[in-house]
């Protein structure tokens, strides 16, 4: 397979998918959309796509971190929201995950993880109804064929 075989065209596939979030979003009755906003590739990507698509007002990028969050993830989504001018909100999770935690302290960082991943999904769909958004999803397709 010859590179040149592998190759996309980056305009298109932009205009594809802000289309794509346009119009899912409007067809589920939104203007707005709510990204978590990790400070990674993929969120990142997500973000500027929505904010491409909506607008950069009606984008709420949401941070979410525990405490042995990478300050520079942190750095990198503020990189971001500063560039594309979006909304943005910092929810910290620790204090939602760590009491469950105190009932099962010999849990291993796979139930910790679990437990951070759906804590940041509350706080998505409490914050998608209170900024009248729809969560847009952040992962990938490597993500989503591997579970």
């Amino acid at each position: 397979m010859k590179t040149s075989d592998l190759s996309i065209d980056t305009d298109l596939t932009r205009k594809i998918l802000t289309g794509f979030i346009h119009t899912e979003i409007t067809r589920a009755g939104f203007s707005r959309a709510v990204v978590g906003l990790s400070g990674g590739v993929d969120s990142s990507l997500s973000c500027t796509l929505a904010a491409e698509a909506l607008g950069a007002d009606n984008v709420l990028a949401v941070l979410m971190p525990y405490e042995s969050s990478s300050p520079e993830s942190l750095e990198h989504a503020q990189l971001v929201i500063d560039k594309l001018g979006v909304n943005s909100l910092t929810v910290p999770i620790t204090d939602m995950v760590d009491p469950l935690f105190d009932l099962f302290p010999n849990a291993d960082h796979i139930r910790k993880g679990n437990a951070m991943a759906r804590a940041r999904m509350i706080v998505l769909y409490d914050q998608s109804q209170a900024y009248e958004g729809l969560v847009v999803g952040t992962g990938n397709k490597t993500e989503i064929l591997l579970g």
